[in-house]
């Protein structure tokens, strides 16, 4: 299986090209927005194509050309305005859905926020709404394509080392969770065709990850 990585260049992205890249029936094409942030994933392995995820559908598109599977990983920052979330979070995100189906690839992951419903809009610190809302719209335009697609819902990103061990459930108790492990949930999501047309929340817990995917 050939998996492009949007938003490679991001931490998740990148903890994930590793692991896919040591995997013995995967391999990973980063896609990243400049040519400067090549050397690591040439270093690791991995095919690289430049894409801005501000370009169009057939760009994009041609970026995925011959792979089997897309990973949606890109976000636009916490440092960013409203007109990035809009552009990366949702646009971007809504646009790689329909590269997808255009490269004929059929299997689509997303990593989403935490909580997306309507509740958690309306909830959101005013800062964070405009990302939330954003994620909620990509998240159902998903939801809305035949693609074989898996949304997850991690909990509060950190960086610290990964566990292997997860909590993971259709609703979980908000919780940190390491990005790296959210990148082993990733790759345990594509290696299990039972994760196809589900959504899931995920934080720290004390059930290895495989395990836990494999109980939704």
């Amino acid at each position: 299986m050939k998996v492009l990585v949007v938003g490679a260049n991001g931490q998740i992205g990148k903890h994930l090209i590793t692991y896919l890249n040591g995997h013995t029936s995967m391999e990973a094409r980063a896609m990243i927005r400049d040519e400067a942030q090549a050397s690591f994933f040439k270093e690791n392995g991995a095919e690289v194509v430049v894409c801005d995820l501000e370009a169009d559908v057939p760009a994009i598109a041609e970026a995925a050309k011959d792979c089997d599977a897309l990973v949606f990983t890109a976000g636009s920052g916490p440092h960013t305005g409203k007109d990035k979330t809009l552009m990366v979070d949702l646009d971007g995100a809504v646009k790689t859905v329909e590269a997808a189906k255009m490269a004929g690839i059929k299997r689509y992951v997303m990593i989403s926020s935490f909580d997306t419903t309507r509740a958690a809009i309306q909830e959101a610190p005013e800062g964070f709404a405009p990302y939330v809302v954003a994620k909620h719209y990509a998240d159902e335009w998903l939801r809305a394509t035949d693609l074989d697609y898996t949304i997850i819902h991690p909990g509060k990103l950190t960086n610290e080392a990964p566990t292997g061990k997860v909590e993971a459930a259709e609703k979980v108790g908000r919780e940190e969770v390491p990005r790296a492990d959210v990148a082993k949930v990733i790759l345990a999501v594509l290696e299990q065709d039972g994760t196809i047309g589900k959504e899931f929340q995920v934080v720290r817990g004390d059930v290895d990850v495989e395990e836990a995917v494999k109980n939704l």
